[in-house]
């Protein structure tokens, strides 16, 4: 008696080998969706990001594993310096230091800024590096205090992503979240994710999480300012 046929079993053995067969199961893009790409930070491009609060960053290491990364701030956190270059500060973390290498060993970056309630991002591609510039860390002086470091990026491409995907996610649309009560909290998800359950409650973690949350953004502020 044969078994029953389980996809996931076979998930991947029919792949694609291929751009052209690729291509051949989509239709072609539209010309003007190829067309609204640029080179360059456009008024559309500096407006968006003067009001985004919130960038992904996407890395990988000299043997192409791939890291993305999200980095939030104040409206405008993002400084841009001309038609062809921005800045990010690299604020407060975990120290982990993950993006910052791999910048160091593979410029190669994508970005993909979001301004909350905004379907539309912006994604741009270009090369980074890692500066200590004074100048370009000054930048970020009064809003913010003074980062180590700032993560400097040249675009190559830039252009505007439809709202789509957030619209079918209801990123947006609070009727369509999870209840607090349906979903586990912060700190139970990692205590399930690091196997520490038998040192540490989920409860207790997330205290944990929220003391350390606190002290992290209170240091990204000038020290003359309250946190």
């Amino acid at each position: 008696m044969s078994k029953p046929h389980d996809p996931r079993r076979a998930a991947f053995d029919h792949r694609l080998r291929s751009t052209e067969e690729l291509e051949g199961i989509y239709r072609p893009a539209r010309p003007a969706v190829l067309d609204k790409e640029t080179g360059q930070l456009d008024d559309g491009c500096r407006d968006f990001i003067a009001s985004s609060t919130f960038v992904l960053l996407g890395t990988s290491d000299r043997d192409g594993r791939q890291d993305v990364s999200p980095r939030g701030g104040p409206p405008g956190f993002v400084k841009v310096l001309d038609e062809n270059r921005l800045v990010i500060p690299d604020l407060n973390g975990n120290n982990r230091l993950d993006s910052l290498r791999n910048v160091i060993e593979q410029p190669n970056v994508g970005l993909l800024f979001v301004i909350p309630g905004l379907g539309e991002t912006l994604r741009l591609n270009g090369t980074a590096c890692v500066t200590v510039d004074d100048d370009i860390l000054a930048l970020f002086d009064g809003e913010l205090r003074r980062p180590a470091s700032a993560i400097g990026i040249e675009i190559e491409h830039a252009y505007i992503h439809c709202a789509k995907s957030f619209r079918r996610g209801g990123l947006w649309q609070p009727d369509t979240w999870p209840s607090v009560e349906g979903r586990p909290s912060a700190g139970q998800i990692l205590v399930d994710h690091s196997g520490s359950g038998d040192v540490l409650t989920g409860e207790r973690l997330e205290e944990l999480l929220e003391e350390g949350y606190a002290a992290d953004l209170a240091a990204d502020l000038p020290a003359d300012l309250p946190s």
